[in-house]
């Protein structure tokens, strides 16, 4: 993370909110300002995250995604409109993201990463978040973060059903998300395209990963060791404790 930045009057004015709390304040904002976050995916969690992230003011995001804005996917990924298909998620997701605060560094990637240029990237961030839709881009970034010691983020949502996990190889205690789902099964192309999902989940499970997120940033102690489960038709949340593999191949 870089030095911390300091706020002029239009800063203090744009993130008094924060600054109001005790938790976070000027030195926490300082601290998200000088942040590097990288999102993979700018879909359906993506979308929120990225939002998100830019309005709190995390003063560098790297957004990642090799897809083109189609119209099934306004259903639920709202950093893109009707004027957006056919275009880059990458890139039209950056425009929102400059549009809600230019203040900020934004960088699209439109590629898919994976080996050294995944594992590049996830070392030249402080925080990387995972809105992928498949188990093999999960391990992937895991994998990645695990061998950077960067901590990871990790979101899911299909049919009426979310899950959020704050995965920190530099703790000792902290899981990694193989150790969660050791066999990496068949990559998905995207399961939303086959089972469906509500379109608000995205968005709850997102705002939880942007929650995080800030909290890790700003400085202040995040869910790690915990799995928490999203029921959209029950209407409950569950959290349940995750312990560290010994065993796990990746993060032992």
């Amino acid at each position: 993370m870089e030095h911390p930045r300091e706020l002029d009057d239009e800063a203090l004015l744009r993130y008094s909110r924060h600054i109001l709390l005790p938790e976070i304040d000027i030195a926490g904002q300082r601290r998200l300002l000088a942040a590097r976050a990288l999102i993979v995916g700018a879909g359906g969690l993506g979308s929120p995250v990225a939002l998100y992230l830019a309005s709190a003011g995390v003063g560098h995001l790297t957004i990642v995604d090799d897809d083109r804005v189609e119209l099934s996917n306004l259903q639920r990924q709202i950093a893109h409109d009707t004027a957006s298909l056919g275009q880059g998620k990458a890139e039209s997701a950056a425009r929102r993201m400059r549009a809600l605060n230019p203040d900020i560094e934004v960088r699209p990637l439109a590629e898919r990463l994976s080996g050294d240029r995944l594992m590049e990237e996830a070392a030249a961030h402080d925080l990387v978040l995972d809105c992928s839709d498949n188990f093999a881009t999960r391990h992937a970034v895991n994998r990645a973060c695990v061998a950077a010691r960067v901590p990871l983020v990790s979101g899911a949502a299909v049919r009426f059903s979310g899950q959020l996990a704050v995965f920190d190889s530099r703790d000792a205690a902290s899981p990694c998300y193989h150790c969660l789902f050791p066999d990496e099964g068949e990559a998905s192309d995207g399961p939303c395209a086959t089972f469906g999902v509500l379109s608000p989940l995205v968005g709850v499970i997102g705002s939880l990963q942007a929650v995080e997120a800030v909290k890790l940033l700003a400085g202040i102690a995040p869910a790690l060791g915990k799995l928490t489960l999203y029921d959209a038709l029950g209407g409950g949340f569950k959290q349940i404790r995750v312990p560290r593999d010994p065993a796990c191949a990746v993060c032992r």
